[in-house]
């Protein structure tokens, strides 16, 4: 399952709960340039890019900047760029 895929099937698949998850990606300028998101803050996934508002703001991330997307509730990584592959 490709990333892409993880992070549609935690938005739309009725049986995942985007608050139960969290993407972390590469940010510049903040601590240790690593953020941390709950999905239920993307508003939308495309082909190479996710986004999410902040504030009034909408925020473009590329997906090559995600390092790990985790289920919290379940205590698991469903994808990670250092394992480089799904684990869902």
């Amino acid at each position: 399952m490709t990333l892409r895929e993880v992070l549609n099937r935690i938005l739309w698949d009725k049986r995942e709960n985007p608050e139960d998850c969290e993407i972390t990606f590469i940010h510049r300028g903040v601590y240790m340039d690593r953020k941390r998101l709950n999905c239920n803050l993307i508003t939308g996934v495309k082909s190479s890019y996710f986004t999410y508002e902040e504030g009034k703001e909408e925020v473009i991330i590329p997906l090559h900047r995600i390092v790990e997307v985790r289920n919290l509730r379940a205590g698991r990584v469903m994808w990670s760029k250092r394992l480089g592959k799904t684990t869902v």
